[in-house]
């Protein structure tokens, strides 16, 4: 199938945008709390939350900021894919929970020190 492909358009296929992973962050949800509440991250990128529910009931994960949501399952790591985000606050909750599991993603633009 491949056999008439150049070498380097294999190779750009290989380097697309698609193959770039993204910066993964942790979030644990705990007696129904996310550790941490806050999380600091590269704003203009594209970013993974691993949540692990700890707790032995579910959750679900909402924002409307972030615009997602999905169910925690207890005992379980779900994967939610975020941004690329502008700088700013993206508050989150968890819907079973919204007065305890509160946090917030916070994008900041990223310093090189060395300019």
């Amino acid at each position: 199938m491949y056999k008439n492909l150049s070498r380097g358009y294999l190779l750009l296929l290989l380097l697309s945008p698609l193959n770039v992973k993204s910066e993964e962050f942790i979030l644990i949800l705990k007696d129904h709390l996310f550790y941490p509440s806050e999380i600091y991250v590269p704003a203009n990128k594209k970013l993974k939350l691993l949540i692990e529910n700890q707790d032995s009931t579910p959750e679900e994960f909402d924002s409307f900021d972030l615009n997602r949501e999905k169910v925690l399952y207890p005992a379980r790591q779900s994967v939610i894919y975020i941004g690329p985000l502008s700088p700013g606050r993206y508050e989150f909750f968890g819907e079973f929970s919204p007065n305890t599991a509160r946090g917030v993603v916070i994008a900041t633009e990223v310093t090189n020190a060395d300019n």
